[in-house]
This record gives structure tokens, sequence and C-alpha cells, in this order.
């Protein structure tokens, strides 16, 4: 809500404020004119194409239902179609000659049909198809509609007698046919869907329109490659015209067929339908362009002299609030104001930055000193454990295991003394666990387990020291009892969070009794659980020192297992290359 506002209150955005009221209003008077024109020519067009495009379908309609009528008096009237209904082997003279008159009738009367390509008719009991001739074409191409009018019968899809017309999409040609069955026998006519459209291809669509037929689930029957090249959609619930294409280039016109499946849909380019308008398009494209240009100009003299100047300092002053203070602004304005503001600004940031490089100085030395004391937390606490172990051994005169253990302790604490920086390597914190581990072991024999899966190419990948130590002793302090075996498991591995950051987990698992249900509230609600004792301060310790190493970019996180012990998961973010992962340096000037 605050950065609408300081846009608003932008000197930027009152002077473009200003001038679009001034000029964007009589622009759209324009534009709202230019389109309600074009609007208006393009609804005449379209009713028009229309009323065209109804008239052509009524008389396709009507042609098909001339042919519907024959078909319907011919299987009604038609005796011969009797004697097809019987096998032709039992009634061969009679058969032979009902077959030929009933060719000799439909070759007669298709000449009365000049829309229809043949008819035909079927004997189902007989397998024999009658045919009209056609001088037209090819034997090839009779044989091949043969075999698909044969492949349509056989079929004998119900719906294929229904009243209507239905669409044949073949390979090289689409053709519509209708077919009345009565008895045994079928008569059918057969249509090629181009020669429906031989009166549509002398209307005058524009150089790139055409008119085609369509499917009822709108495949075209032709011109197929233009409404795939152009992207055309066609939707058979839109109104009675609308715009379609990859821009909207073409104005699509349907009129649905009462005879059939199928429709007549025209397409008009858009271009075509607005060729009757050049001269206000002209007009209001130069009064457009001249006000566009106005106004390019208009800014642009005001962002050389005023806006610049003032982007300038707003610049600075963001990259000073992002820790930039090395580039000062350029003096030399275009104004002796801007001048004025300028060097003062320059002079007020060189102050700045030196008092600002002293504080932060002064931090660093801070933060360092407080990572040192928080490290030294830990030697006391586990120094005083082990020399308690010692005395105990030597108490029961156990010679080797102290040897071990006392070779184990020079190993911790020669690493404690060497650790002194702000990270080690995985590989050596995790030896140093594992050595730390061993003399618990001697401390609880047979109590204790102790594995670790890690990639060979994070060993070097460098972490707090002691992190993982720290961890898994309070997992023994809490979970190792003298009753049952205790299994310690370290999984290392890189992975991409939900947020897409790349980051190391170190999950550290235990099967002991787990957390107390008010520890893991307080620990995922990372309260302190520090008593004044000065116990469990080894969880509080670490936290604080992934604050202060990673700055809030790594994290702890606690939970029990739903059927016994403990998990702690460490994300630490992965260091790129180039990048440090040490506490910065002191600069002493």
């Amino acid at each position: 809500m605050s950065s609408i506002k300081n846009i608003i209150h932008s000197l930027r955005f009152k002077l473009f404020m200003g001038m679009f009221i001034i000029i964007v209003p009589l622009v759209l008077i324009l534009f709202v004119n230019n389109y309600y024109a074009i609007e208006v020519v393009r609804n005449q067009v379209a009713q028009s194409n229309n009323n065209l495009l109804n008239l052509y379908m009524k008389e396709i309609d009507r042609n098909l239902m001339d042919v519907d009528k024959y078909l319907s008096d011919l299987s009604q009237q038609n005796m011969d179609l009797l004697e097809l209904e019987y096998d032709e082997h039992d009634r061969q003279y009679f058969y032979t000659k009902a077959k030929m008159r009933l060719y000799n009738q439909i070759s007669e009367d298709i000449g009365y049909y000049k829309s229809v390509d043949m008819f035909f008719v079927y004997s189902s009991v007989n397998k024999e198809l009658i045919m009209t001739p056609s001088l037209e074409k090819s034997f090839e191409g009779r044989e091949a509609e043969k075999e698909t009018i044969l492949r349509i019968l056989q079929e004998d899809k119900e719906e294929f007698y229904s009243q209507n017309w239905y669409v044949h999409r073949g390979e090289r040609h689409n053709y519509l046919f209708h077919l009345i069955r009565t008895g045994g026998v079928t008569v059918g006519a057969w249509v090629n869907a181009n020669k429906l459209m031989v009166p549509l291809n002398l209307i005058d669509l524009g150089k790139s329109g055409a008119a085609l037929l369509v499917t009822k689930d709108m495949q075209p029957l032709s011109r197929g490659e233009l409404v795939e090249q152009k992207n055309i959609h066609l939707n058979p619930d839109a109104s009675s015209h609308y715009l379609t294409g990859s821009e909207n280039e073409y104005l699509v016109i349907m009129e649905p067929s009462s005879r059939g499946d199928f429709s007549l849909v025209a397409l008009i380019p858009n271009k075509s339908i607005l060729e009757r308008l050049p001269e206000l398009n002209a007009v209001i494209g130069i009064l457009g362009a001249l006000a566009c240009g106005f106004l390019m100009v208009f800014l642009f003299y005001m962002r050389k002299v005023f806006l610049l100047p003032i982007n300038q300092i707003v610049y600075m002053i963001k990259k000073l609030r992002a820790g930039e203070w090395n580039k000062p602004l350029n003096e030399k304005g275009q104004s002796s104001e801007f001048d004025i503001m300028q060097q003062t600004f320059n002079q007020m940031i060189k102050e700045i930055q030196d008092l600002k490089i002293n504080v932060y100085e002064e931090k660093l030395n801070h933060q360092k000193a407080e990572l040192k004391h928080l490290q030294l937390q830990i030697n006391p606490h586990f120094f005083l454990n082990s020399l308690n172990i010692i005395y105990n051994l030597a108490t029961i005169k156990e010679y080797k295991i102290i040897q071990e253990m006392s070779k184990c302790l020079v190993n911790y604490f020669r690493f404690m003394f060497r650790s002194s920086s702000g990270f080690v390597s995985l590989k050596d914190e995790l030896a140093h666990t594992e050595n730390y581990v061993r003399i618990q072991q001697l401390r609880f024999p047979d109590s204790l387990t102790y594995r670790v899966q890690v990639p060979d190419e994070l060993n070097n990948y460098q972490v707090p020291p002691l992190m993982i130590q720290t961890l898994v002793e309070n997992a023994i302090k809490h979970a190792v009892n003298l009753d049952e075996l205790i299994d310690i498991s370290i999984t290392i591995k890189e992975s991409v969070s939900s947020s897409g950051a790349e980051h190391v987990s170190i999950r550290i698992q235990d099967n002991g009794q787990g957390f107390p249900e008010d520890v893991l509230t307080k620990l995922q609600r990372e309260e302190s659980l520090m008593s004044e004792e000065g116990e469990r301060i080894g969880i509080w310790n670490l936290n604080r020192r992934l604050q202060l190493l990673y700055h809030g970019q790594a994290s702890v996180s606690f939970q029990n297992l739903i059927d016994k012990g403990a998990v702690l998961d460490i994300f630490l973010p992965v260091q790129k290359k180039g990048e440090s992962t040490h506490v910065p340096a002191i600069n002493s000037r």
C-alpha cells in the first residue's frame, strides 16, 4: 500500500498523468470512433454474407430434399426392389430382369439431379451393389467409390438410415450420402462435397477468403490447409458471426444444414472488409501518431531537463539503502539548482560512509568476540565429564580402556585447540564426532551404536566446529540408558528446498524416547531452554552460532518419530564458487 502511495506522489506520475488527461481522451475518442465505424461496416458485411449464405444453404437443402423424395418414392413404389430381396440363384431370371430395370431407371433419373454423383441400390442378401454410370470418372475412381460405399453399407450403422445426410471423409475427396432401407434392400445417393461448393466459389470473399463445408464436429471438408495455417477456430456454439484466426484476421459466418450433419461456412478476411475505410483509417492514424509523437517529444524534453537529475538522486538513495557507497553523483547537471543538490549530496555521503565504516568495524570485532565466547562455552562442560570418566575407570583398574580413552581425549582436545576459526571441513567435524562417540562407547559398553552416511563430494564442505558433535552429545545425554541399545545415525546430503534454494541437510536421528512434549514445543517455537544453572545450553549455543555465521540463512528443526526416537535436521546454505563462508576479517586502519 505504501509503495502505491509513493508512486502516486512521485513527480513522474504527476507529470505523466497531466499529459494523459489532456491527450489520451482525444486519442481515445478518435480510436473509439474508428472502432465503431469498423464494427458497423463489419456487421453490415456479415449480415449481407449471412443472407447470401442462407440462400445458398437453402438451395443446397432444397436439392437434397428433392433427392430424399426421389429415394423415398423409389423405395416405396418400385416393385423390382422386392426381387433383390431373394437369393439370385433361386430366381436368377427374375433377379437379373429386375436388376436391369433398376439400373436403367436410376441411370435415366440421375440426369434430373445435377448435384448428385450417383444413385445406387444394394442387395444385402446377394451382397451386390448397382450403381449409376459416370463418364467423368476413371475406372479406378469408380472402383474406389464402390469399395467405399460397400464398406459403409457393411458397417450397417442404424444412424445412417435416418432422415439426415451424412458426411464421409475420404483420403482424396469428401462425400455426402443418404440411405433408405426397405427390407433387405438399400437405396442411396452419393454426392461429392466439392460439387455442392461450385456456386459458392463464384462469390467474392476476398483474396484469401473461402467458403467450405464442415462436419457436425467442425472438421472442414475442403480448404483444411487454410483453417490450420491461419489457426481458425470453428465454434458451433458461437453467434451468427465472429472473428478468429492468429490475429483475429478472419470473419467467420456459419449456416447449418437442415437436411444433414454439416454446415456451410464463409471465411472473410478482415482486411477485405475494411478496404472501404482507407481515408478514415489514414486520418485517424495520422492524428493518433501526431498526438503520440507530441507526447513523446514533450516527455523526452522533460526527462532530459527535469526527470533524469531527480532519477539519478533517487537511484543513488536506493543504492545507499542497499549498501553501495562507492558511486558519487555526477555534479554536472542540466541546471544550477541540481548542481548544488548533487554536490551537497556527495559531501553528505562521504561523511556518512566514514561513520559507517567505523561502526561496521566495531560490530565485526564484537561479533568475532562473541563467536569465540560461544565456542569456549562448550569446552569446560566436556572437559569435566572426561575427567570424571577417567577417574571412574582408574577406580576399577581398566588400564587398557584408560589408555584408549586418553588417546581419544588427546585427539579431542587437539581438535579443540586447532579449531579456533569460524569453520572446519565436514570431514574433520565428523572425525571429531566419531572420536567423541568412541569415548561414550567406552563409558557405556554395548549401549551405543553410531552410523554416518555422507557423499564424498561434501567432505570438504565447511561447517561450524562442534556443531554436529554438540547435537550428538545432546542425543547421547538424553537417550542412552543401560536397558536398551541406542542407535545414532547421521545422514548428510545436498538437496533443493521448496523455494528452489540449494542447501546441505544434516539429519541426526536416534531411537531413544524422543523429546518430551513441552521441550519439543519450545524447540519448535525457538524458545530458550537454558535454565538458571546453565543446563540445555548446547542447543541455544548452536542456534546462536548459526545465526551469527549465516545471518538467518541456516535453520534447525526438531521432531519426534511416530514409533520411537527423535530427529534433528540442520539446513545450511550451499556456498557458490567464489563465496566465502568465513566470518569477515576485521580491517584495521
